[in-house]
């Protein structure tokens, strides 16, 4: 079973840095490929960062590539998002989501588990 619990948001200054933290409380978390995908008020869910299960791969949404990194540490079943150069566009609610031992992720990716989210704010 597959359960992921979010941190790490807050309010931040634009230009400023955050990082995300997801960690899974299962017990195979290497086995699955991780992703953040966001939510900002009034628009559908949108595709951030995604790492293969293996590791090998990341795959970036135009809109934060240079800016943000994915990375996991399977050792503590936690996949990271670290946010630097923020914008007031990046402000939304991020979600961590797994899918079992997917390798090529792109932005149509389906995932198959949730978290609850947690609240970025960038201001202005």
């Amino acid at each position: 079973q597959v359960q992921l619990a979010e941190s790490g948001g807050g309010l931040v200054q634009a230009g400023g840095s955050l990082r995300l933290s997801c960690t899974d409380s299962g017990r195979t978390f290497s086995d699955y490929a991780m992703a953040w995908v966001r939510q900002a008020p009034g628009k559908d869910r949108e595709f951030v960062a995604g790492v293969s299960w293996s590791g090998d791969n990341t795959y970036y949404a135009d809109s934060v590539k240079g800016r943000f990194a994915i990375s996991r540490d399977d050792a503590k079943n936690t996949v990271y998002l670290q946010m630097n150069s923020l914008k007031p566009e990046d402000t939304a609610v991020y979600y961590c989501a797994a899918r079992l031992r997917l390798r090529l992720i792109d932005k149509d990716t389906r995932w198959t588990y949730w978290g609850q989210g947690t609240q970025v704010t960038v201001s202005s």
